[in-house]
């Protein structure tokens, strides 16, 4: 048995993850603030059930909290840290950038520094696909250059990707640095566009569409996502030396318009659109090459987008009343 310290545990991804390793007999130990970004009623009913699990404990607390992140590391005995916790998206960061700089930056910092200090040399981390901008070559590949954030959100994302690379330099941490490309299935978080649009249909009401309908993203099921983390956490306990970036993404981009008409197909409606301007910060694609991630970590997605959105709709139709 190990001991996972996953951070923003409550979250979509994070309790996601957890499920999975306590299924699998291992020990999680996390930390999620429960702020009001949305709902915190969702990331309660996130976890209501891992609580009933002796080899599940969670601190209510932020990463920013400094105090608080040495105290679960001295109360611990923590092998590898899955970084997953920040605040999370494009539009939201452009009003509110020092927010983000704050969590994103400044308690990623707080992580590095503990694991230094407790001579704890493995993590995995959450990069994102808005590292890569308006890249014009596609499929995205982890060398391509990424200097060139389009919101606060990316560059906090590739400051972090920055930083771990110290810390590994330094101090020999090894990481793996993983950017998830538009993570959807059940428990998404209800600002992201499926949840939105699932809700909006089967409540009859308009679906607002940014631009022509041509933008499109590489969506990645949530179980798809889990493997690759999975696999990055075994890298890093079986490897040294490893400083990695690696592609998550189901490499397979699917158009607004052609997201818009699976979920409608698979609710069984209709769509209303309402035609509205791009957005700033949006970007036009996402696609991932995620042949280096089959390659180090035998990462393989699995769910078409079809099942994906139908495995959704079916969890939020038993849901809905969270939202």
């Amino acid at each position: 048995m190990s001991t996972y310290f996953i951070t923003g545990g409550a979250g979509f991804i994070g309790s996601s993850l957890s499920e999975r390793l306590i299924k699998e007999g291992q020990k999680v130990v996390t930390i999620d603030n429960f702020c009001d970004f949305y709902n915190p009623k969702i990331k309660e009913n996130n976890i209501k059930e891992l609580e009933k699990n002796k080899n599940f404990k969670i601190y209510r607390a932020d990463i920013r909290e400094k105090n608080i992140i040495k105290k679960i590391f001295d109360e611990n005995d923590i092998d590898i840290v899955v970084h997953l916790a920040a605040m999370a998206g494009v539009r939201p960061s452009i009003e509110n950038p020092i927010l983000y700089q704050e969590v994103n930056c400044l308690g990623t910092q707080n992580i590095l520094e503990e694991m230094k200090l407790h001579g704890l040399n493995k993590l995995v981390m959450a990069s994102s696909s808005s590292v890569y901008g308006n890249c014009k070559e596609i499929p995205f590949r982890e060398d391509m250059i990424v200097d060139f954030a389009i919101s606060p959100y990316a560059a906090t994302k590739k400051a972090n990707e920055v930083m771990t690379h110290v810390y590994h330099k330094l101090y020999n941490i090894n990481v793996i640095m993983l950017r998830f490309f538009t993570v959807y299935g059940p428990k998404q978080r209800p600002d992201l566009a499926i949840n939105k649009f699932t809700r909006l249909m089967l409540n009859d009401e308009e679906i607002p569409m940014f631009g022509d309908g041509t933008t499109s993203r590489d969506y990645t099921y949530i179980d798809d996502i889990v493997d690759g983390i999975n696999g990055a956490c075994r890298y890093v306990m079986e490897n040294n030396n490893v400083y990695e970036i690696l592609n998550l993404g189901n490499s397979a981009p699917v158009s607004l318009k052609e997201m818009i008409n699976t979920i409608a197909e698979v609710v069984g409606v209709t769509p209303k659109i309402k035609r509205l301007p791009m957005q700033p910060g949006d970007v036009e694609r996402t696609y991932a090459d995620v042949s280096k991630a089959k390659k180090l970590i035998g990462y393989e997605p699995k769910i078409s987008f079809k099942q994906g959105i139908t495995n959704f709709v079916e969890w939020y139709k038993i849901n809905k009343n969270l939202y």
